[in-house]
C-alpha cells in the first residue's frame, strides 16, 4: 500500500469518526477527528485514560490555527519558528473543537505539523486531528511501530502501514505553554 491510499482509507476513518494508529512527526500516535466528541471518547476508552487530561491536537497550517484558538498570541509564529523540533503549544481559550479534547481550564495543546503524511492527511480531512501516544496510559511511549502493544493495534479502526518499518527512535515534541499576553513557559525541551 502506498502513502495515497493509506491517505484515503485514513480519511474514510477519521470521516466515520473511527480511530486511527499513524505516524506523526514524532512518535506514532493514536488519533481522530479532533471535533468529534465520539470518536475522542473512544481515544480515551482504548488509552484507559479516564480524567482530565487533555490531548493534543495537530494542524496542517499556521493559518488554520485562529480557527480553534480565540486569541493567536503575536508571538506565536517566531516562537515555531524558531525552534527545529516539533513544537506542542499549550494555547487558552480553545474553540470549535471536541470539548473532552479541551482541558477543563480552556487550554488546548496544538503542534503544526511538518511531517509529509500528517499535513496531508489533516489538509485532505479539513479538520485537526487528535494525536496521543499509541500506549496504555501508564505505560511506556513507544519510539517505533514494533514497540506499540498488539492491545492498541486491535483496538484502533484502521492502522497505517506507512513508516511501520522505519526504526529510527523518535521523541516527543517540545511543549511550550503560551499566554495570551505574550509571555511563554517551557514544559519540556
Amino acid at each position: 500500500m502506498d502513502i495515497n491510499d493509506d491517505i484515503r482509507k485514513s480519511l474514510e476513518v477519521l470521516q466515520s469518526g473511527g480511530t486511527l494508529l499513524y505516524p506523526t512527526d514524532t512518535v506514532w500516535g493514536i488519533g481522530c477527528d479532533a471535533t468529534n466528541y465520539q470518536a475522542v471518547d473512544k481515544i480515551y476508552k482504548i488509552k484507559r485514560r479516564f480524567g482530565s487530561k487533555s490531548l493534543i491536537v495537530l494542524l496542517d497550517s499556521f493559518d488554520s490555527l485562529s480557527a480553534y484558538v480565540k486569541k493567536v498570541p503575536e508571538i506565536t509564529f517566531d516562537l515555531l519558528d524558531s525552534i527545529d523540533n516539533p513544537v506542542t503549544i499549550i494555547y487558552s481559550n480553545a474553540r470549535n473543537l471536541a470539548p473532552n479534547v479541551i482541558a477543563k481550564d480552556g487550554t488546548i495543546g496544538i503542534r503544526i505539523v511538518k511531517d509529509h503524511f500528517c499535513a496531508e492527511l489533516i489538509r485532505q480531512f479539513g479538520r485537526p486531528i487528535v494525536s496521543t501516544s499509541a500506549n496504555i496510559s501508564g505505560e511506556p511511549t513507544p519510539s517505533v511501530f514494533n514497540q506499540i502493544s498488539e492491545e492498541v493495534k486491535n483496538e484502533v479502526d484502521y492502522v497505517v502501514n506507512y513508516r511501520q518499518e522505519i526504526y529510527t527512535l523518535a521523541k516527543p515534541s517540545t511543549i511550550i505553554r503560551l499566554y495570551e499576553s505574550g509571555h511563554y513557559t517551557m514544559i519540556r525541551d
